[in-house]
Protein backbone atom coordinates (compact mmCIF):
# COMPACT_ATOMS: atom_id res chain seq x y z
CA UNK A 1 0.00 0.00 0.00
CA UNK A 2 1.52 3.06 -1.45
CA UNK A 3 1.31 6.19 1.20
CA UNK A 4 0.18 9.56 -0.18
CA UNK A 5 0.60 12.61 1.15
CA UNK A 6 -2.27 15.37 0.18
CA UNK A 7 -1.39 18.97 1.21
CA UNK A 8 -4.05 21.59 0.61
CA UNK A 9 -6.00 24.13 2.16
CA UNK A 10 -9.60 23.38 0.85
CA UNK A 11 -10.97 20.97 2.91
CA UNK A 12 -13.47 20.01 0.61
CA UNK A 13 -10.55 18.25 -1.72
CA UNK A 14 -8.75 16.80 1.48
CA UNK A 15 -12.02 15.21 2.51
CA UNK A 16 -13.09 14.12 -1.23
CA UNK A 17 -9.64 13.27 -2.65
CA UNK A 18 -8.52 11.15 0.44
CA UNK A 19 -11.74 9.29 0.28
CA UNK A 20 -11.42 8.18 -3.27
CA UNK A 21 -7.29 7.38 -2.90
CA UNK A 22 -8.70 5.52 0.11
CA UNK A 23 -10.65 3.37 -2.17
CA UNK A 24 -8.26 2.58 -4.67
CA UNK A 25 -6.27 1.39 -1.88
CA UNK A 26 -3.72 4.14 -0.96
CA UNK A 27 -2.86 5.28 2.63
CA UNK A 28 -3.47 8.82 3.00
CA UNK A 29 -2.26 11.58 5.36
CA UNK A 30 -3.52 15.13 4.97
CA UNK A 31 -2.21 18.59 5.97
CA UNK A 32 -3.69 22.15 5.24
CA UNK A 33 -0.62 23.84 4.88
CA UNK A 34 2.76 23.67 3.89
CA UNK A 35 4.56 24.00 6.98
CA UNK A 36 2.64 21.30 9.24
CA UNK A 37 3.39 19.27 5.84
CA UNK A 38 7.16 19.56 5.72
CA UNK A 39 6.84 19.04 9.92
CA UNK A 40 5.54 15.45 9.11
CA UNK A 41 7.72 14.97 6.03
CA UNK A 42 10.86 15.27 8.22
CA UNK A 43 9.72 12.16 10.48
CA UNK A 44 8.53 9.97 7.37
CA UNK A 45 8.52 10.99 3.89
CA UNK A 46 5.64 9.22 1.93
CA UNK A 47 5.88 8.01 -1.51
CA UNK A 48 4.55 10.50 -2.98
CA UNK A 49 2.92 13.85 -2.58
CA UNK A 50 0.38 16.39 -4.07
CA UNK A 51 0.74 19.80 -3.36
CA UNK A 52 -1.46 22.63 -4.15
CA UNK A 53 0.57 25.58 -4.78
CA UNK A 54 -1.53 28.51 -3.09
CA UNK A 55 -1.36 27.42 0.83
CA UNK A 56 -1.32 29.93 3.85
CA UNK A 57 2.27 29.34 6.23
CA UNK A 58 4.52 27.92 3.14
CA UNK A 59 3.23 27.46 -0.31
CA UNK A 60 3.14 24.49 -2.07
CA UNK A 61 6.34 25.77 -3.97
CA UNK A 62 7.93 26.98 -1.01
CA UNK A 63 7.73 23.09 0.17
CA UNK A 64 8.96 21.88 -3.22
CA UNK A 65 11.82 23.92 -2.68
CA UNK A 66 12.55 22.50 0.80
CA UNK A 67 11.71 18.92 -0.13
CA UNK A 68 14.41 19.19 -3.11
CA UNK A 69 16.93 20.01 -0.83
CA UNK A 70 17.07 16.33 1.13
CA UNK A 71 14.37 14.02 -0.95
CA UNK A 72 13.60 13.14 -4.42
CA UNK A 73 9.74 11.85 -3.32
CA UNK A 74 7.45 12.14 -6.31
CA UNK A 75 5.38 15.12 -6.54
CA UNK A 76 2.35 16.19 -8.08
CA UNK A 77 0.93 19.76 -8.28
CA UNK A 78 -2.56 21.15 -7.82
CA UNK A 79 -2.48 24.04 -10.03
CA UNK A 80 -4.91 26.98 -10.77
CA UNK A 81 -6.94 26.39 -14.12
CA UNK A 82 -5.20 29.02 -15.99
CA UNK A 83 -1.82 29.42 -13.85
CA UNK A 84 0.79 28.71 -16.97
CA UNK A 85 3.51 30.29 -14.94
CA UNK A 86 3.13 28.12 -12.11
CA UNK A 87 3.14 24.95 -13.54
CA UNK A 88 6.01 25.92 -15.41
CA UNK A 89 7.71 27.10 -12.43
CA UNK A 90 6.80 23.80 -10.22
CA UNK A 91 8.45 21.57 -13.29
CA UNK A 92 11.71 23.80 -13.42
CA UNK A 93 11.67 23.28 -9.43
CA UNK A 94 11.67 19.35 -9.64
CA UNK A 95 7.91 18.74 -9.83
CA UNK A 96 7.06 15.59 -11.49
CA UNK A 97 3.73 16.42 -12.71
CA UNK A 98 0.68 18.77 -12.54
CA UNK A 99 -3.23 18.58 -12.71
CA UNK A 100 -4.76 21.55 -12.88
CA UNK A 101 -8.04 22.54 -10.98
CA UNK A 102 -10.86 21.74 -11.53
CA UNK A 103 -9.88 18.56 -11.74
CA UNK A 104 -11.35 15.05 -12.48
CA UNK A 105 -9.99 12.70 -9.50
CA UNK A 106 -9.84 9.74 -12.12
CA UNK A 107 -7.27 11.71 -13.84
CA UNK A 108 -5.54 12.48 -10.11
CA UNK A 109 -5.52 9.02 -9.71
CA UNK A 110 -4.34 8.13 -13.25
CA UNK A 111 -1.21 10.17 -12.40
CA UNK A 112 -0.22 9.33 -9.61
CA UNK A 113 -0.11 5.60 -10.46
CA UNK A 114 1.70 6.39 -13.60
CA UNK A 115 4.23 7.94 -11.54
CA UNK A 116 4.12 4.95 -9.13
CA UNK A 117 4.66 2.49 -11.89
CA UNK A 118 7.95 4.32 -13.26
CA UNK A 119 9.45 3.80 -10.06
CA UNK A 120 8.68 0.30 -9.81
CA UNK A 121 9.71 0.33 -13.25
CA UNK A 122 12.99 1.39 -12.65
CA UNK A 123 13.35 -0.72 -9.60
CA UNK A 124 12.15 -4.17 -11.28
CA UNK A 125 14.28 -3.45 -14.59
CA UNK A 126 17.43 -3.19 -12.72
CA UNK A 127 16.32 -6.13 -9.90
CA UNK A 128 16.01 -8.48 -13.57
CA UNK A 129 19.66 -7.78 -14.38
CA UNK A 130 22.63 -9.59 -13.96
CA UNK A 131 24.38 -7.70 -11.01
CA UNK A 132 27.11 -6.72 -13.55
CA UNK A 133 24.85 -4.81 -15.81
CA UNK A 134 22.82 -3.21 -13.37
CA UNK A 135 24.64 0.13 -13.19
CA UNK A 136 25.56 1.78 -16.40
CA UNK A 137 28.21 3.80 -17.15
CA UNK A 138 28.91 6.23 -19.72
CA UNK A 139 32.09 8.15 -19.82
CA UNK A 140 31.86 10.39 -16.07
CA UNK A 141 27.92 9.61 -15.85
CA UNK A 142 26.97 6.41 -13.25
CA UNK A 143 23.60 5.31 -13.07
CA UNK A 144 22.28 2.42 -10.45
CA UNK A 145 18.66 2.03 -10.93
CA UNK A 146 18.05 -0.16 -8.29
CA UNK A 147 19.14 2.34 -5.83
CA UNK A 148 17.77 5.04 -7.94
CA UNK A 149 21.49 6.55 -7.71
CA UNK A 150 23.49 8.76 -10.15
CA UNK A 151 26.61 10.71 -10.14
CA UNK A 152 28.85 12.78 -12.76
CA UNK A 153 32.49 12.43 -12.29
CA UNK A 154 31.91 10.90 -8.61
CA UNK A 155 29.46 13.29 -7.03
CA UNK A 156 26.35 12.69 -6.04
CA UNK A 157 23.20 13.65 -8.27
CA UNK A 158 19.91 13.66 -6.83
CA UNK A 159 17.14 13.32 -9.50
CA UNK A 160 13.27 12.84 -9.75
CA UNK A 161 11.93 10.09 -10.92
CA UNK A 162 10.66 11.62 -13.97
CA UNK A 163 14.62 13.41 -14.64
CA UNK A 164 16.11 9.71 -13.82
CA UNK A 165 14.33 8.21 -16.82
CA UNK A 166 14.92 11.35 -19.24
CA UNK A 167 18.49 10.91 -18.46
CA UNK A 168 18.33 7.43 -18.43
CA UNK A 169 16.51 6.92 -21.86
CA UNK A 170 19.42 9.71 -23.45
CA UNK A 171 22.50 8.08 -21.70
CA UNK A 172 21.63 4.54 -22.97
CA UNK A 173 22.44 5.00 -26.89
CA UNK A 174 25.11 8.30 -26.97
CA UNK A 175 25.13 10.46 -29.75
CA UNK A 176 21.57 9.15 -31.29
CA UNK A 177 19.26 11.73 -30.82
CA UNK A 178 15.65 11.36 -28.87
CA UNK A 179 12.55 13.02 -29.75
CA UNK A 180 10.75 14.83 -27.61
CA UNK A 181 7.82 12.70 -28.61
CA UNK A 182 9.93 9.15 -27.63
CA UNK A 183 11.08 10.82 -24.03
CA UNK A 184 7.21 11.61 -23.30
CA UNK A 185 6.55 8.31 -24.05
CA UNK A 186 9.50 6.93 -21.53
CA UNK A 187 8.66 9.51 -18.93
CA UNK A 188 4.57 9.11 -19.20
CA UNK A 189 2.25 6.40 -19.53
CA UNK A 190 0.35 6.50 -22.57
CA UNK A 191 -2.77 7.77 -20.98
CA UNK A 192 -1.13 10.69 -19.46
CA UNK A 193 -0.54 13.56 -21.93
CA UNK A 194 1.86 16.59 -21.56
CA UNK A 195 3.50 18.53 -24.44
CA UNK A 196 6.53 19.63 -25.70
CA UNK A 197 7.55 22.15 -22.80
CA UNK A 198 6.98 19.76 -20.10
CA UNK A 199 9.79 17.70 -21.56
CA UNK A 200 11.69 21.15 -21.96
CA UNK A 201 11.45 21.77 -18.60
CA UNK A 202 12.22 18.50 -16.93
CA UNK A 203 15.53 18.94 -19.32
CA UNK A 204 16.43 22.73 -18.00
CA UNK A 205 16.42 21.01 -14.56
CA UNK A 206 18.27 17.85 -14.97
CA UNK A 207 21.08 19.88 -16.59
CA UNK A 208 20.87 22.62 -13.81
CA UNK A 209 21.27 20.15 -11.23
CA UNK A 210 24.11 18.27 -13.40
CA UNK A 211 26.07 22.16 -13.56
CA UNK A 212 25.82 22.05 -9.56
CA UNK A 213 28.31 19.47 -9.60
CA UNK A 214 29.97 20.52 -12.81
CA UNK A 215 29.52 23.90 -13.93
CA UNK A 216 31.14 22.53 -17.42
CA UNK A 217 28.87 19.93 -18.07
CA UNK A 218 27.34 20.35 -21.42
CA UNK A 219 26.46 16.27 -22.27
CA UNK A 220 22.97 16.55 -23.04
CA UNK A 221 22.71 18.46 -26.62
CA UNK A 222 19.28 20.01 -27.70
CA UNK A 223 18.70 19.58 -31.38
CA UNK A 224 16.40 22.70 -32.02
CA UNK A 225 13.18 21.39 -33.41
CA UNK A 226 14.73 17.78 -33.45
CA UNK A 227 14.63 16.64 -29.51
CA UNK A 228 17.96 15.66 -27.47
CA UNK A 229 20.73 13.37 -27.07
CA UNK A 230 23.42 12.58 -25.03
CA UNK A 231 27.06 13.22 -25.93
CA UNK A 232 29.60 10.46 -24.07
CA UNK A 233 32.77 12.35 -24.86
Amino acid sequence: MSRIALVDDDRNILTSVSMTLEAEGFEVETYNDGQSALDAFTRRMPELAVLDIKMPRMDGMDLLQRLRQKSAVPVIFLTSKDDEIDELMGLRMGADDYVRKPFSQRLLVERIRSILRRQEAIASDAGGAPEESQVMVRGPLTMDPLRHAVTWHGKDVSLTVTEFLLLQALAQRPGFVKSRDQLMDVAYDEQVYVDDRTIDSHIKRLRKKMREVDSDFSAIETLYGIGYRYNED
